[in-house]
């Protein structure tokens, strides 16, 4: 039997080497496990595996869970960051949104939203007004007295309902980092890093916002939808510069002013603009679009505007058939100042010139309009269309030259002129120093520069939206505008309101204020005057347009 059992095992090669053999002869002594014991180990002995999978680089697991908490954190805000606070007479919600550029959007339906550049941070202040609640509005209609204490109360809401938007972001955040976490990686410490990671960008982002808060950013909000149609939302530009010092007075009128566009059925008083502060709508380069017509005659009625500023190129091809467009000049509801564009011809300023209401600046020529005294030069060139040849800057600055005469002689007479107006900015900027303002065009898109002798460039943009032009890009021009403040006394720049319309379709309307640095609050009052190259001014200096004595009574 042992030779037959033998027989029935196989014979393997002997092993060549003698350790090999030796061993092989040990094993072979030693008795096998019983078959129970082979097939109970078998079945709990695991299938081999693929090879293990090399773990991700450190840096890699890092930006994983970077991704996952910023992503958490977002969906953590737009799930559960939202909060509810009352402000004054309205009842608002607040939120915190991921963003670039940070701000804060105040959105007001159904009138529209301002924008405000109130900080640099990667989040952005939404804060949407729901409704005005009935009680506390017929409050203020039935005793307006209680408008003089909006501010407290309008700052202690505010206070309020930030503190509770802070909190509650915390949670959002952490939560929603937390939760997507845990989904992602199912381990709770990872989670809790997560968690852990939002509320420290968080916390640095509102560092940031603190470090780089711009309270006077009330000061230059941007309109957009309804609400670009009522200007005296924050109030004109002599309350802007007098009145409105510190960010809770501007937020107070802000919260007065919404209250009485929403209730506009209601006893609440009109507001009444200032009616010391001159207007001045600056357009340019129209290029026979017939809608410009209808919006400068909208804005001169809801602005109240005192005269209207045109830089030229008003036409396309300055023949005698375009001068039928012409026609409504005269019928805007405001002066026209008008000075010659490189698309203007000669017979174009003839018929302008024989217009009521109509004021041609040419050659350095000076006139009073509306109280304020502007002087202008036409454009020297006339180039329709490419078959001619354009003379190029020289030319430009010669009639430049001749302008910058004119307003010397006007200032030696006693009669400083106030605006100095040329098409082209290259001409405009020979008058550096001889007058507080100059106006231009020409460019298509705006420009505002302060001149080294301290005379302020401000270049309009197309308020025909380039004309015919504005069909060959693919998309069309904006429909450009400003309103320029001016006070009646000393005839200086107080603010400015660029109006920007969405092109040929008019879907979207954007009206953005901004003031000079000099008339800022806090900001020390510049001089009276641009200095001249040759000596002060023979006229009597005038009080600063920053200075305590121009606030009205």
């Amino acid at each position: 039997m042992a030779r037959a059992a033998r027989s029935r095992t196989p014979n393997p090669d002997p092993p060549h080497n003698p350790l090999h053999r030796l061993l092989r002869t040990w094993f072979d002594g030693v008795p096998a496990p019983p078959a129970t014991v082979r097939r109970t180990y078998r079945s709990r002995r695991t299938a081999p595996t693929a090879p293990l999978i090399e773990p991700p680089h450190p840096l890699a697991r890092s930006l994983g869970l970077i991704a996952v908490t910023v992503l958490g954190a977002w969906l953590g805000l737009l799930l559960i960051g939202r909060v509810h606070a009352p402000v004054g007479p309205m009842d608002t919600s607040m939120a915190l949104r991921p963003s670039l550029t940070g701000g804060t959007t105040i959105n007001v339906p159904p009138l529209g939203d301002l924008e405000l550049s109130s900080h640099y941070a990667p989040v952005r202040l939404y804060v949407d007004v729901d409704r005005l609640d009935p009680v506390r509005s017929q409050a203020l209609v039935d005793h307006p007295e209680r408008f003089a204490g909006l501010q407290a109360e309008v700052t202690h809401d505010v206070t309020r309902g930030t503190l509770g938007l802070a909190l509650h972001s915390c949670v959002a955040v952490a939560s929603g980092a937390t939760a997507l976490g845990l989904a992602v990686y199912r381990r709770p410490r990872r989670a809790l890093a997560a968690g852990g990671l939002a509320l420290a960008l968080l916390a640095a982002s509102a560092g940031t916002a603190y470090a780089t808060w711009n309270p006077r950013s009330v000061l230059e909000p941007k309109f957009s939808g309804l609400l670009s149609s009522a200007p005296s939302v924050v109030g004109n530009a002599r309350n802007i510069v007098s009145e409105f010092n510190v960010y809770q007075k501007e937020l107070a009128r802000l919260v007065t002013n919404v209250t009485k566009l929403y209730d506009a059925t209601s006893t609440l008083p009109v507001y009444q603009p200032d009616p010391t502060t001159i207007r001045v709508l600056h357009v340019s380069d129209i290029h026979l679009n017939p809608g410009s017509w209808r919006i400068i005659a909208s804005l001169v009625k809801q602005y109240r505007i005192n005269v209207i500023i045109d830089t030229g190129d008003t036409m396309d091809h300055g023949s005698a058939a375009e001068n039928h467009f012409l026609a409504p000049v005269s019928a805007l509801g405001a002066p026209y100042v008008w000075v010659r564009g490189n698309h203007d011809s000669r017979s174009t300023q003839k018929y302008l010139t024989r217009r009521a209401h109509v004021t041609v600046l040419d050659h350095g020529k000076a006139a009073q309009v509306a109280g304020v005294r502007i002087a202008g030069v036409g454009d020297p060139q006339f180039t329709p269309d490419r078959s001619v040849v354009a003379a190029g800057e020289p030319a430009e600055r010669t009639a430049g030259g001749r302008l910058a005469d004119s307003l010397r002689t006007q200032r030696l007479a006693g009669t400083p002129v106030d605006i100095a107006l040329a098409h082209n900015p290259t001409a405009v900027t020979e008058a550096d120093g001889l007058a507080p303002l100059a106006l231009a065009g020409h460019l298509h898109h705006r420009e505002n520069t302060l001149l080294p002798q301290g005379t302020r460039l401000m270049v309009e943009g197309s308020t025909g939206g380039g004309g015919l032009r504005a069909v060959q890009n693919k998309k069309p021009a904006p429909v450009e505008a400003s309103v320029l403040y001016l006070d009646r006394t000393t005839k200086r720049l107080q603010a400015w309101d660029e109006i920007t319309l969405g092109g040929l379709g008019l879907s979207r309307a954007e009206v953005s204020r901004h003031l000079p640095r000099e008339n800022q609050p806090g900001a020390t009052p510049a001089p009276s005057g641009p200095p001249h190259p040759s000596g002060p001014p023979s006229g009597p200096p005038s009080r600063p347009s920053g200075s305590p004595s121009d606030s009205p009574r």
